[in-house]
């Protein structure tokens, strides 16, 4: 899809669908419905109104103009009360456009910026560019017939009014940040909603070095034996009931000039590309989705590469411990004591309590080989998470209040929802092993800050963050620029993080 920032007359904008979104706070009042109602002769406010149209966040209302302006079709998006309104807000009205135009078998599509209180902005701007391209994001590649075809839309216009005119080639790089980060979020997409049979750990890595050579990083790949050498016990037991052998992925981006890097950062992602629960068997129902347990790996290895492209003076690692969780005669059992990386032995009172473990010895990996100024790990880890939260919203935990604040700050800017969540010392005492230093999980209640808990064991005084991504990783239903199947959540926020707009 080509994007593109114009400054149009919107009763002449050449496209199949015109977007205008609105608030509910006066949708006939708004100057885009009132230049366009004046062309069409009072057809427009006249629908709104035998419509009882109230322009509530998410709903649409069409109109075909019959060659009497530019576009052939418009499509009235709501954005819900102003005083409600965030940024972000955006993408999906943006999406709603596209998927529009594909349902009407048009190959352009334009949208309209809202007028007034500043709104046209850089970060606006991005989050339209954003929710266009990922509205048309569609993962067919499994689709044969007449469910494969599709028309997407070819080219979307942004349109500003005049009082932006001078700063249109902001503007335009603000598209070009926006397409930069939905490739990477559809990217990760694509990885998560790769069959589990297709996306094993050895195709893991080789995504990972295909990334590697395309945006200059530096790979290296682990198996087995390299993986034993190091003291990887966790990590390997989760793997050893699988007849695909496991992979450890560790990508490297250094800026490039001679000034040295303003900090090392590592992005740890869980990287089980299917989870049967091991012994403790999931049932069928709860397995039929646990390809997306490798969300949190398909999303730091998709942002290094956006990161790379986009110069950040930050050297960042990205870090992805794949394996599956299978059940077979070479299990880790129940009982079992493994020893980690960092020689903690932990005894296993649950195998469907995996995640934790491969992330323990990949967070001690980076810790010791990297020695980096902050760390953060992303891992569909707890459904514990989802009951306290919600299928939308990550729970966050660290154990430095002021980096988990700053990661925060940059999930809001990103438009995706995060929460910080505590990690009570009280609820150690959940961890503790009569036969080891201390077993994989505690009680049903805090489950999620019990698995926080464990993961702080193995990342000592290092400036650390954990992103439980439970619910977000996927979806169950589409939702504005959100399809069914993973989402690339927490791409974003990487991105924003570690590339801030200056």
């Amino acid at each position: 899809m080509n994007l593109s920032v114009h400054v149009d007359d919107l009763t002449q904008v050449p496209v199949a669908v015109l977007g205008i979104p609105v608030f509910e706070d006066g949708v006939a009042e708004a100057p885009s419905v009132q230049a366009l109602d004046k062309a069409l002769d009072g057809v427009l406010t006249k629908t709104i109104a035998d419509e009882q149209w109230k322009g509530k966040k998410g709903s649409t209302l069409a109109l075909h103009t019959h060659g009497r302006v530019g576009a052939t079709r418009l499509l009235l998006v709501g954005l819900g009360a102003r005083k409600d309104f965030a940024p972000g807000d955006l993408r999906g009205a943006a999406a709603r456009v596209v998927k529009a135009s594909v349902a009407a078998h048009g190959k352009t599509a334009g949208f309209v910026m809202p007028a007034g209180d500043g709104l046209t902005t850089e970060r606006t701007i991005q989050f339209v560019a954003e929710g266009a391209l990922l509205g048309g994001y569609r993962f067919d590649k499994y689709l044969t017939g007449d469910r494969k075809k599709s028309d997407p839309v070819e080219d979307f216009r942004v349109v500003v009014g005049e009082a932006d005119a001078a700063r249109v080639d902001g503007l335009k790089r603000a598209v070009q940040r926006g397409e930069q980060v939905a490739a990477a979020v559809a990217h990760a997409r694509d990885l998560v909603n790769e069959p589990a049979a297709e996306m094993t750990p050895r195709k893991m890595a080789e995504v990972a070095q295909r990334i590697a050579k395309q945006h200059g990083l530096e790979a290296k790949i682990l198996g087995p034996k390299e993986c034993e050498k190091l003291g990887m016990g966790m990590f390997l037991a989760v793997g050893q009931g699988s007849d695909e052998e496991a992979r450890f992925i560790h990508l490297t981006y250094k800026p490039k000039g001679k000034t040295p890097p303003k900090k090392r950062v590592v992005l740890v992602g869980k990287g089980i590309t299917f989870d049967s629960g091991g012994l403790s068997l999931k049932p069928s129902n709860a397995m039929e989705d646990m390809k997306v347990d490798m969300a949190g790996s398909a999303a730091v290895i998709s942002a290094i590469g956006a990161l790379a492209d986009m110069g950040v003076p930050v050297e960042v690692h990205a870090i992805a411990a794949c394996c599956e969780n299978m059940p077979s005669g070479k299990s880790y059992k129940l009982g079992d004591v493994l020893k980690s990386m960092n020689g903690k032995t932990v005894e296993i009172n649950n195998t469907d309590a995996e995640g934790r473990l491969t992330l323990g010895d990949a967070l001690h990996y980076a810790v010791t080989e990297i020695k980096p100024d902050e760390i953060f790990d992303f891992a569909t880890l707890t459904g514990a998470c989802m009951i306290a939260l919600g299928p939308h919203t990550a729970g966050v935990m660290g154990n430095d209040l002021s980096l988990v604040e700053r990661w925060l700050q940059a999930a809001r800017l990103a438009g995706e929802e995060m929460w910080h969540l505590p990690m009570p010392p009280a609820l150690r005492d959940q961890l503790k092993s009569e036969i080891a230093d201390m077993r994989n999980t505690g009680d049903r209640y805090g489950g999620a800050l019990t698995a926080g808990i464990f993961l702080k064991e193995f990342v000592g005084e290092t400036p650390w963050v954990h992103v439980d991504i439970a619910g977000p990783a996927s979806a169950d239903k589409e939702q504005g620029h959100i399809g069914k199947g993973g989402t690339g959540f927490a791409v974003a926020t990487m991105i924003e993080y570690l590339a801030p707009r200056e």
